[in-house]
């Protein structure tokens, strides 16, 4: 009988949460939040949801998996990469470590999820989907036209396309036309059949990651035969290519918690303090106000500050790409 298998992505860093997200401490496992760190929360999710459980990480952090992972007693295949070859390769070596017929469901550890019982039914109707053959996307209904996440037009459960980040015109013609959701990131297939549909349109990608996959030691893979490996994302490589894509419309409530303004509304709604005109500490407990500003946050750590207004979140990027640029100790 197949294992209904939770494949957990620790990529990325969270460049528009910097300061507080770094290289080797990105923002899954930030301790901001009251039930432990978006990493653990995610883990826990899923627990009762699947029998086995996979972690793909990095050599920068995946001790920090390791740490959340013994602290709750779980055991799980620990996936090293040697270097970022983004989510279809990721998933492969999910994929390669699985049997054909186990189902995997994929999911990035850094996402806020409320709604356990509507969780639950989500993934249930994806493990049915993709007990036939079919690659699932789980989508979210959207509550405002978000600028900051990729669209899923659909009509029943097939995918009619996939869209990038609009602008905010795109955005809400999206919301008016009513049959858009937000993608979430999150998977659901049998091994075999992403792995088939990945050596159908993306060869190049599936060859080099059997390769290094094959040559991994200790659950760690060899540097040199992954930069061999290119780097394209799960949706570019399959999900807007292959003919077995279909999506389960969820009802839970959703955050990638991928922005300053998504981050403040989650703490706010969890209790954490603003002042009357709506300013937030992150980070600090020393006496902060705030004269004249509305929605603005300030955000604190050891070796940074940063202030911005609420609505400019996804422009913190920009502070990260510049630093990076100077190859500034400040983002590792």
């Amino acid at each position: 009988m197949s294992n209904i298998i939770h494949v957990v992505l620790t990529g990325g860093v969270g460049s528009r949460l910097w300061p507080l997200s770094r290289k080797s401490y990105p923002k899954q496992y930030l301790d901001l939040f009251k039930d432990g760190s978006l990493f653990e929360m995610t883990v826990k999710r899923n627990q009762s949801l699947c029998g086995q459980v996979i972690v793909v990480g990095n050599c920068d952090n995946h001790s920090l998996s390791r740490e959340v992972m013994e602290n709750n007693k779980i055991d799980y295949i620990d996936i090293v990469e040697a270097t970022p070859r983004n989510t279809a390769a990721a998933i492969a070596f999910a994929a390669f470590a699985a049997q054909p017929d186990d189902i995997l469901i994929v999911t990035p550890s850094d996402h806020v999820i409320v709604g356990e019982d509507a969780y639950a039914e989500a993934i249930k109707a994806g493990i049915e989907k993709a007990n036939k053959g079919y690659i699932v996307t789980f989508g979210i209904q959207p509550t405002r036209p978000e600028t900051g996440y990729g669209y899923i037009e659909y009509k029943d459960d097939k995918v009619l396309s996939f869209r990038e980040k609009p602008n905010q015109d795109t955005a809400e013609d999206f919301i008016e036309r009513g049959n858009f959701l937000w993608n979430s990131g999150m998977f659901c297939f049998r091994a075999d059949t992403f792995l088939t549909e990945l050596q159908t349109f993306e060869p190049k990608v599936y060859a080099t990651a059997f390769n290094a996959w094959k040559h991994r030691k200790d659950g760690e893979l060899d540097l040199a035969l992954s930069k061999e490996i290119p780097s394209i994302s799960i949706d570019y490589a399959v999900m807007e290519r292959s003919k077995k894509i279909r999506v389960v419309a969820t009802s839970f409530q959703w955050s990638d918690l991928g922005s300053f303004e998504s981050m403040y509304d989650y703490l706010k709604q969890t209790g954490h303090p603003v002042d009357e005109n709506g300013n937030m500490v992150i980070g600090t407990d020393v006496y902060t106000a705030f004269v004249g500003l509305r929605d603005s946050i300030l955000v604190h750590t050891k070796d940074a500050i940063l202030v911005l207004q609420k609505e400019k979140s996804q422009d913190v990027k920009k502070i990260y790409n510049t630093l990076e640029r100077h190859q500034s100790k400040l983002i590792d």
